[in-house]
């Protein structure tokens, strides 16, 4: 199986990396700076115990490359337009896209470009950042890409998505729902970025200041409501899981979205906080909260790309 994976950050380069080293042929579509980095240092995933080294198969858009089985999209979505441009050359009549972003309006953008049919529901469970070498440091134990059909039917490409991924040591369950398992992990990781980006903090800091944990449940409670409205209600167990995530103690967790903002760099807040009060407004279901760390976000945003930025 052909695999090229779109995208050679925090995400798509841990997944790839995992993949390359136990043996698959993976192609990394990058761009040209990203590309002379990885030609110079090689691919390096560290932490946790974990080394990996490795000389990338790489690729740009301005060069050739061929159709290819299996895409893995893991771009953030503010590189989605660019991303899709790049990338439809690889796609063949039986190319197989299973896209890890956050969120669902990308899976509406893919389909709509390539076809639904070419388009499996994806939910990747990693954390892992770039340092200032370009390296990929993990942070967390999570290692798990689900992957399904969108309209939950038995799939043997699935099946060999999967076992690809299991043999690389990434966990990869079956699942029946995947929409639902997306909405599930929007509903996470949307209470996570709204939370500590609202009160800039970790989440130990967050939580260890009086109302800090009622805040991140009161957050957790809107983000269910908008799910279980769109017909995805968390089971208990998620739900569970999400808050002890966001309320534990001294944790030093912060999404991506948070470090975004402190380093100063534009966020995905559209697609993952905009979106989802975009679609509380339309179920009717009220979202104060994530309306505020949505007005707050985009007011960096604008921060963050406007004229000065670019200065």
């Amino acid at each position: 199986m052909r695999i090229l994976t779109v995208g050679a950050g925090a995400v798509g380069g841990y997944f790839g990396a995992r993949l390359a080293r136990a043996g698959a042929d993976v192609t990394f579509l990058v761009r040209p700076q990203r590309a002379a980095a990885l030609r110079e240092r090689g691919l390096r995933v560290t932490g946790l115990g974990e080394e990996i080294s490795l000389a990338p198969q790489l690729v740009t858009a301005d060069a050739p490359i061929g159709t290819y089985d299996l895409l893995l999209l893991s771009v953030k979505s503010t590189a989605l337009e660019q991303a899709v441009k790049d990338l439809a050359p690889a796609v063949g009549p039986r190319t197989a896209i299973v896209p890890l972003l956050n969120g669902l309006a990308h899976v509406d953008r893919l389909a709509g470009e390539f076809g639904g049919a070419a388009v499996l529901g994806g939910v990747a469970k990693v954390v892992t950042t770039l340092d200032g070498s370009g390296d990929i440091v993990r942070l967390a134990p999570p290692s798990v890409v689900l992957t399904g059909e969108r309209d939950g039917a038995p799939s043997a490409r699935v099946d060999a998505v999967r076992e690809l991924l299991t043999a690389a040591g990434i966990d990869s369950p079956p699942t029946p729902d995947i929409v639902a398992a997306m909405w599930h992990k929007w509903v996470f990781i949307t209470t996570l970025a709204a939370t500590t980006c609202l009160l800039r903090g970790s989440v130990g800091e967050v939580n260890a200041v009086a109302g800090g944990a009622d805040l991140a449940r009161a957050v957790l409670a809107e983000a269910a409501a908008v799910s279980a409205a769109a017909g995805h209600p968390l089971p208990q167990a998620e739900a569970d899981l999400t808050e002890r995530t966001v309320t534990a103690e001294g944790s030093p967790l912060t999404p991506s979205m948070y470090r975004d903002v402190l380093a100063g760099h534009p966020t995905e807040v559209e697609h993952v906080l905009g979106d989802l009060v975009a679609r509380a407004r339309a179920l009717a279901v009220p979202t104060p909260l994530l309306d505020l760390a949505t007005l707050h976000l985009r007011v960096h945003q604008q921060r963050a790309t406007g004229p000065r930025a670019t200065q």
